[in-house]
């Protein structure tokens, strides 16, 4: 077992690491390329002002009309996504990994509340499983492949819960939380999951035709 742990926190953590930046910077540049290749004509539009200004309105909760039309998706989307992106930053055995291995060291969450922001997720996962069984029109544009990208993404929170509070086997648990959360890391940029990288291109994208050209607004 204790080989299992040291293959996945080592070699396997750095080959992750190094498909997460490696895969993000590709993903952008090839985005970039691709859109200098083929409408090269968008960069003439592109405005600051409106991009920041469809971001802003769109990570803010209620800031957009459908984010209003639909109250429940967007409360546990939001705790979702803040919970997914806090706990594992800020969590306080992660930080203290990065402080022995770089000399990295920043403010970490309690333990309890990082526990409960793990909850949020695997509940916030739950919701978004039974969201695409249940519902028609998610039903209909769901694939085999959301539903290994959700189990993707619960996968670390699920076995870091089970190991923090140390139910079944513990040093199995903590492997599986070490592997889950490099295959996450991994298949960010050539997934679904790449939205997070690419969403503020996106949004800066609309914000700017919707201001600069057909002057209203894309919320």
């Amino acid at each position: 077992m204790h080989t299992f742990y040291n293959v996945v926190s080592g070699p396997l953590a750095w080959i992750a690491f190094i498909l997460f930046f490696g895969g993000s910077i590709y993903r952008i540049v090839r985005m970039l390329m691709l859109v200098a290749e083929k409408e090269k004509f968008i960069f003439t539009y592109m405005s600051w002002r409106y991009s920041l200004r469809s971001i802003l309105h769109w990570i803010i909760p209620f800031a957009t009309v459908n984010w209003r039309r639909q109250p429940v998706l967007t409360v546990v989307t939001f705790a979702f996504h803040i919970c997914l992106m806090a706990a594992p930053i800020f969590l306080l055995s992660h930080a203290v990994l990065w402080d022995e291995a770089f000399g990295i060291s920043w403010w970490s969450l309690p333990d309890a509340m990082a526990d409960v922001m793990t909850v949020v997720v695997i509940i916030g996962a739950a919701y978004f499983l039974v969201r695409r069984i249940s519902q028609p029109e998610v039903k209909f544009v769901t694939t085999a492949s959301d539903f290994v990208i959700l189990a993707i993404v619960a996968a670390p929170f699920v076995t870091g819960f089970l190991a923090y509070h140390q139910w079944f086997n513990y040093p199995l648990m903590m492997g599986l939380h070490v592997l889950a959360g490099d295959i996450m890391l991994a298949a960010i940029p050539f997934t679904r999951l790449s939205h997070m990288l690419l969403s503020p291109f996106t949004r800066a994208y609309m914000g700017s035709e919707f201001g600069g050209i057909r002057h209203a607004r894309d919320w």
